[in-house]
């Protein structure tokens, strides 16, 4: 079911009314209304899917009891561990990479003639992201961190908990599985904050996004043909789609666990506005790449062992953080690029230099500051375009049409100038109205306008803006994919 969608408008307000007037008194028959209702969230697309989701909750709650009953006997844990580990990566791999990595094979040593080495499965939405946080909460209890949950009904609401299930944030069962296990009341205050959060992710979806999609669209479909400054723009577009869809839907995901007395973990702090890429990657899915810093890069040695093994350690985050983002070299290359980026700053121990928000105490940045984000936006935007093709071929001819001359689009009548004027003021917008709140947890808090009618003249003009912009569901988030 899609957050951009008029089922989900239906779908949302008959699961809050039933949550909190039927099921408030009891928290069991509650978290079974939260799995019940997750559980139709997600197989809206398919019921098939439900299956894996199942296995993969039933295996790893499983897990953390026996680990937890062989905390006495270290390598027992360990294997279990080990193995709820290996089931889960493996059903990731099988659905995810075993395609890809056959037809590379065959492409090398058979001739390209793969027919009967593939599977040709149907990639269930979202698999990435309730394996990593289904595999975060059993290593968790191997190291210590969690007592093991023995309520499966609250352990199963952890995994599934419709908001977050298909594109993040990837929670830590630190956060969020204690919040099932424990009556929850409902705070007006955080519900008004998460229908304001949950605006603002509509409009940076449905405005920014996925108009910005219409044109990119357009362009990586025709680059072999269009002039570079076409090729410019829709490269910006894409960085500006991207961050429209990816953020929109956490902050819509974000916003909506708050309806229900959950509060979820950011995953996004205006990238954008990050002066290196390494402050960069701190605030761009954060949920994701903590994950690879704490149970990956951490574990390897981090940053504090000889600099040979720091140089492997980065490119083995950033290969597998771009193989978690799909089966295709372009995400494996889009991965090794931003480790070369990376690199210098780590090895010159300046990866950490940015730790506060760009002008704290000012109104806006100094010119070295508007230098430094303009020149990290550049280079994440150079990235995107290897993220965005098809191929590495057509990544490289995309970089390469950036130096051919023309001024117009090839065809004109298929884009039209009054609507991508339009579009880039919808841009500018949202980069003023985050800027004035980068301090905040999102970009519509607004506690700096005290007038309510003001206020409420914002809201109402972002509505419109959604109204006027939405499809219902034709545009699905780029990350389901994932």
């Amino acid at each position: 079911m899609l957050f951009n969608s008029y089922a989900f408008a239906l779908f949302l307000p008959v699961v809050f009314c039933l949550y909190w007037f039927v099921f408030r008194k009891n928290l069991k028959l509650q978290n079974l209304f939260v799995v019940a209702a997750s559980y139709l969230f997600y197989g809206w697309w398919d019921w098939r899917f439900l299956l894996l989701i199942a296995l993969t909750s039933f295996c790893s709650w499983g897990s953390g009891l026996l680990i937890g009953r062989y905390r006495d006997n270290p390598r027992k844990a360990k294997r279990v561990s080990a193995a709820n580990i290996i089931l889960n990566l493996g059903i990731l791999a099988l659905f995810k990479y075993y395609d890809f990595f056959a037809q590379s094979f065959a492409d090398l040593f058979l001739g390209g003639q793969a027919d009967k080495l593939l599977l040709h499965l149907i990639l269930p939405v979202g698999i990435s992201f309730y394996t990593f946080q289904a595999l975060s909460y059993s290593i968790d209890v191997y190291r210590g961190k969690i007592e093991p949950v023995k309520d499966v009904v609250q352990f199963f609401a952890y995994v599934s908990f419709f908001p977050q299930l298909v594109a993040g944030p990837i929670e830590r069962a630190t956060n969020l599985l204690p919040q099932f296990g424990r009556k929850r009341e409902f705070d007006y205050a955080l519900a008004v904050d998460g229908l304001r959060q949950m605006l603002w992710g509509f409009f940076k979806k449905i405005v920014i996004a996925d108009e910005c999609g219409r044109y990119v669209d357009y362009v990586f479909g025709s680059y072999e043909v269009q002039p570079g400054c076409v090729l410019v723009l829709g490269a910006i577009f894409f960085a500006f789609q991207i961050y429209g869809d990816f953020s929109g839907y956490s902050d819509i995901a974000i916003g909506t666990a708050k309806l229900f007395g959950i509060k979820l973990s950011p995953n996004f702090k205006t990238p954008y506005f990050s002066r290196d890429i390494a402050e960069f990657w701190r605030r761009w899915h954060i949920s994701l790449t903590s994950w690879f810093r704490d149970y990956v890069y951490i574990p390897l040695g981090g940053s504090r062992c000889p600099k040979a093994k720091t140089v492997r350690n980065t490119f083995v985050i950033f290969l597998l953080c771009g193989l978690w983002h799909g089966a295709n070299w372009t995400f494996l290359a889009w991965g090794a690029f931003n480790a070369l980026l990376f690199l210098p700053l780590i090895l010159s121990g300046r990866n950490r230099r940015y730790r506060d928000i760009v002008a704290p105490d000012r109104p806006l940045p100094s010119w070295k500051e508007a230098g430094q984000m303009l020149l990290t936006f550049v280079l994440v935007t150079l990235g995107w375009i290897i993220f965005r093709a098809d191929s590495l071929t057509q990544a490289w001819e995309y970089l390469c049409g950036f130096l051919r001359p023309g001024h117009y689009p090839v065809r004109d009548e298929i884009i039209n100038l009054s609507q991508l004027v339009v579009q880039c003021v919808c841009i500018l917008v949202m980069l003023a109205v985050e800027w004035s709140d980068r301090k905040e947890e999102h970009g519509l808090s607004v506690r700096r306008i005290r007038s309510k009618a003001l206020r409420w003249a914002v809201y109402c003009l972002l509505i419109l803006a959604v109204m006027l912009f939405f499809d219902d569901g034709s545009a699905q988030f780029i990350y389901f994919q994932f």
